[in-house]
C-alpha cells in the first residue's frame, strides 16, 4: 500500500495492551474511584470547554465528565479540588531520548534515582505519552517494563531504539563510545531492510532514519532514496510509522520520495520552505515535529551571537509557519534526552509566534499524535470511556500559551505521575 493511503491506525499487536496497561503503575489511591472538581476542562481541541466540571475516574478510565452540578461523585470517592485550574487530556511528546546518562542503565538503576529522572524530563510537564526516537532499545523496553510494573512512574513509551543512519553523526560519536554503546551504520538496502525486520523482532514501535546525518566540517551524509524507501516499505509492511531526520535539502527530498510519515525537525541546511512546498509534505501526509527550542540549544551551546540565534530560530518558525498555513499536522516535540533543556515555555513561546493558535497547539499535544499513532479510540480526549490521561495547569492556555508549561498535576490512567509542591 503506498504510504499516502495509510489511515496511520498502529495497532502496534507485537506490545498488544501491556503497552496500555495502565492499572499496574502505583497508584496513589489505591482502592478508591477519584474525582476531580471545580476545574475548567478543555475535552479536545475542537469542543467547548466545561466550566466547573467535575471528572470522574474509575478502574483508570472517565466515567463521567460535565458540569459540577449534573455529575455525581461515588461514594468513597477521592476528591481533588481543582478549582482555578484547566484540564485537558494528557499530552504527548513525539521527540524524546531515553537516552541521557541517568536513564542508561534502567534495568538495574535505583527506581528513586529514575523516578527523579522522569519527573525532571517528562513528568512535570505533562506528558503522559512519548515517543522515543533515537535510543538504546533493550534499555528502553526496560524502562518501559519497569513502568508498567509499577516500579517507576512514568508516561507511556513507543520506541524506534536504534536509528538507521548511513553515518553516525558527529554529535553523538564520543557519547556511543564512551558508553560502549553499539549503533552500526546500514550500507545498502538490503541492509537497511534487515535493520528494520531486527528491529521489529526486537520490539520497536517505528523507525528512525537519518536522511541526513551531520558529519565533521559542515558535511552532511544522506541516505540514499533507495535505501530510505525500501526501509520505509519494510516498516509500512509491517504498519509502523517511519520518521526521518533530514538535515538538508537532499535529506529532505529522499525523505518525502521515499514515504517516510514524519520529520523529526524543521530542516536547518534548507532553502526557505514555500506554500508550494508545505503543500507537496501535506499531500504525502507528512508530519512535522518542530522542535525549535532545539535551535535555540544549539546555537547557545555553539556560541553563537544573539543576533545569529535569533535568525537561525526565526528560520525555523517561518518553516513552521508555512507548513500551518498550509494545513499540515504537527506533532509536539522537544528532542529532551539530546537536549537537557526540559521546560517547555520556549517551545509553546515559539509555536505561537509561528502563528498557531492554541486549539492547534493543544492538537499537536493530544489529538494529533493519538490519531497518527493509533491510540485516538481511548486516549487524547477527556470524555466518557476514554483512559484517565489528564493534565491539570496552573493557569488557562487560551490566554497565555505558556500555560500549557506549568503543570499542577500529571494523571496517567487515574494515577498520579506528578504533582507540583
Amino acid at each position: 500500500m503506498n504510504h499516502a493511503a495509510h489511515s496511520f491506525v498502529y495497532i502496534f499487536m507485537r506490545v498488544g495492551f501491556a503497552l496500555i496497561a495502565l492499572g499496574a503503575l502505583s497508584p496513589l489511591f489505591p482502592a478508591a474511584d477519584l474525582a476531580l472538581t471545580g476545574g475548567t476542562v478543555y475535552p479536545s481541541p475542537d469542543s467547548p470547554l466545561i466550566a466547573n466540571a467535575t471528572i470522574v475516574i474509575h478502574d483508570s478510565r472517565i466515567a463521567a465528565i460535565g458540569p459540577r452540578a449534573s455529575v455525581r461523585i461515588p461514594a468513597g470517592a477521592k476528591v481533588l479540588d481543582c478549582s482555578g485550574k484547566f484540564i485537558t487530556a494528557g499530552f504527548w511528546n513525539s521527540h524524546v531520548h531515553i537516552f541521557t546518562p541517568g536513564l542508561l542503565q534502567a534495568r538495574n538503576a535505583a527506581a528513586p534515582e529514575l523516578n527523579e529522572q522522569m519527573d525532571a524530563m517528562l513528568n512535570r510537564w505533562g506528558f503522559t505519552s512519548v515517543f522515543d526516537i533515537g535510543s538504546v532499545l533493550e534499555n528502553t523496553l526496560a524502562l518501559r517494563r519497569r513502568i508498567e510494573r509499577g516500579e517507576i512512574r512514568g508516561p507511556r513509551i513507543l520506541t524506534v531504539g536504534e536509528p538507521l543512519w548511513t553515518e553516525t553523526p558527529v554529535y553523538v560519536r564520543g557519547f556511543i563510545e564512551s558508553n560502549h554503546i553499539a549503533m552500526p551504520v546500514v550500507n545498502a538496502p538490503e541492509d537497511a531492510v534487515q535493520r528494520v525486520r531486527a528491529q521489529i523482532q526486537r520490539g520497536a514501535d517505528g523507525i528512525k532514519l537519518f536522511t541526513g546525518s551531520v558529519q565533521g566540517g559542515g558535511k552532511v551524509a544522506n541516505m540514499p532514496l533507495d535505501m530510505v524507501r525500501s526501509a520505509a516499505q519494510e516498516a509500512h509492511r509491517h504498519h509502523l510509522p517511519v520518521i526521518a531526520h533530514p538535515q538538508n535539502s537532499a535529506g529532505l527530498e529522499a525523505a518525502i520520495a521515499g514515504g517516510v510519515d514524519i520529520l523529526a525537525h524543521t530542516v536547518p541546511d534548507s532553502p526557505s520552505w514555500t506554500p508550494a512546498f508545505t503543500a507537496r509534505l501535506k499531500q504525502a501526509h507528512v508530519a512535522l515535529i518542530p522542535t525549535l527550542t532545539l535551535f535555540d540549544f544549539e546555537a547557545r551551546k555553539g556560541g553563537a551571537s544573539d543576533k545569529d540565534r535569533e535568525q537561525w530560530i526565526e528560520k525555523m518558525v517561518s518553516e513552521l509557519r508555512t507548513f500551518s498555513e498550509a494545513g499540515g499536522e504537527a506533532l509536539f516535540g522537544t528532542d529532551v534526552g539530546y537536549t537537557d533543556h526540559f521546560d517547555t515555555t520556549l517551545e509553546f513561546t515559539l509555536m505561537s509566534r509561528a502563528g498557531m493558535s492554541f486549539p492547534q497547539i493543544l492538537t499537536s499535544l493530544t489529538t494529533a499524535p493519538a490519531r497518527r499513532f493509533g491510540f485516538s479510540g481511548h486516549i487524547g480526549r477527556v470524555a466518557k470511556g476514554m483512559d484517565a490521561d489528564l493534565t491539570v495547569l496552573e493557569g488557562d492556555p487560551a490566554k497565555d500559551i505558556t500555560a500549557l508549561s506549568r503543570v499542577r498535576l500529571t494523571v496517567r490512567g487515574g494515577r498520579i505521575l506528578y504533582t507540583a509542591n
